[in-house]
């Protein structure tokens, strides 16, 4: 049986590069960066490099990187610090989309307990957040905007330079969780007006438990661990040296092939939509043209996700409803809700998130699995014969 990995938005394989780079950072060069001998030393200056990779690939200085565990820690340490700074100024109000990934979501409503207000944007039918509205938004209390780069499940990408732009008109904070978008879209930091930007390794071939946190020069977050001086100070703990390699290595890796990997994806994802939209009652979730290259995004009515899911895998393939943080919920995806879908609708999404790593055979056996066992599941579903009903009823 042929398998097919489709679930790279969840994460991906470290790269075969990856691994060679940081096998000795588990041996010879195990030394603690912050030890003056030579394999300290060794291990610093590795630490240092990758700073400067990460550095590079988003268009940043290399004091405004900060290894993180990753992209949710990113994310709390931004939005808790942004609000920390807005309470000192007598500023209580946060703005955000409701699509934005738990980890900003559920700080947000963390920070509401905490007296804070939060606006939560509409995104439309397309999933994306237009301009004017963050505009109309923003008010005199407002102390940070914090709206996604690409959204995880639906793969909608938001125009953030003109968000950015704004925000620095208003004299209000810009952070844009990028865990989807690193290294799979062109980012420049300085020139989209980001002042804070999240990142996770795993999502582009780097070890799981490392990301980072870009925070632009004179931006003084409170510190978020309290300890040693590592990262400036302001996150305390003996650093994760193979991970943070592992993580400049990737990110130069993906950087550097990023157009190439951009067209063969966004090929491979076309050629997807384009089968698969053949299927009787479907459709494409999110905007067709402002996504990433390797996100695939479709609903097909009378099919209950989960059982999707399950048959592809009996098939080889591994896929996803939404994101892989809730997909053992049986709730629909609040993305999806927040494009306007039903219940019934939502429940039947399926996920696709390709690599560079896929080929067209891959893609190719997924629309040949695929259209039988959307026919099997509708066959035994109630809710596919209540549709067919009514539609016979219309005619």
């Amino acid at each position: 049986m042929r398998t097919v990995y489709a679930d790279n938005a969840a994460t991906t394989p470290v790269s075969q590069h990856v691994v060679d780079e940081i096998l000795p950072y588990f041996t010879e060069h195990f030394g603690n960066p912050s030890s003056l001998y030579t394999i300290g030393q060794t291990a610093h200056r590795a630490v240092t490099k990758a700073r400067q990779q990460v550095a590079d690939a988003l268009g940043a200085e290399q004091s405004e990187i900060y290894f993180t565990s990753g992209g949710s820690e990113a994310d709390n340490w931004a939005i808790r610090g942004a609000a920390a700074l807005g309470a000192k100024k007598g500023k209580k109000h946060i703005i955000t989309s409701k699509i934005e990934h738990h980890a900003v979501l559920h700080t947000c409503a963390a920070l509401e307990k905490q007296g804070f207000t939060v606006t939560y944007l509409d995104v439309y039918e397309n999933g994306i957040v237009k301009v004017e509205d963050v505009e109309k938004a923003i008010t005199d209390d407002t102390c940070l905007v914090t709206i996604m780069y690409a959204n995880n499940e639906i793969g909608t990408i938001q125009p953030i330079a003109e968000i950015g732009k704004l925000c620095h008109e208003k004299g209000v904070l810009f952070h844009t969780d990028a865990v989807q978008a690193v290294g799979h879209v062109k980012i420049n930091v300085k020139e989209q007006n980001i002042d804070m930007l999240s990142l996770s390794g795993h999502k582009f071939h780097a070890p799981k438990g490392i990301g980072a946190l870009y925070c632009k020069k004179g931006l003084r977050l409170p510190n978020l661990i309290e300890g040693g001086a590592q990262e400036s100070g302001r996150r305390a703990g003996t650093e994760n040296v193979p991970g943070i390699v592992g993580l400049g290595v990737a990110i130069t890796d993906m950087v550097s092939h990023i157009d190439e990997n951009a067209k063969k994806v966004s090929a491979l994802r076309d050629r997807l939509f384009e089968g698969a939209s053949k299927i009787s009652h479907s459709r494409i979730n999110g905007d067709r043209e402002r996504r990433l290259p390797g996100n695939f995004s479709m609903c097909f009515e009378g099919v209950e996700g989960e059982s999707l899911l399950l048959m592809l895998d009996a098939k080889g393939i591994s896929a996803s409803s939404g994101s892989a943080c809730t997909s053992g919920s049986l709730d629909p995806s609040h993305v999806l809700l927040a494009i306007g879908l039903p219940h019934e609708v939502a429940h039947g999404s399926l996920r696709l998130s390709i690599s560079e790593n896929n080929t067209e055979e891959d893609i190719d056996y997924i629309l040949e699995v695929l259209p039988p066992i959307i026919k099997r599941l509708r066959d035994m579903s109630p809710l596919w014969d209540h549709i067919m009903e009514r539609e016979n009823n219309k005619a």
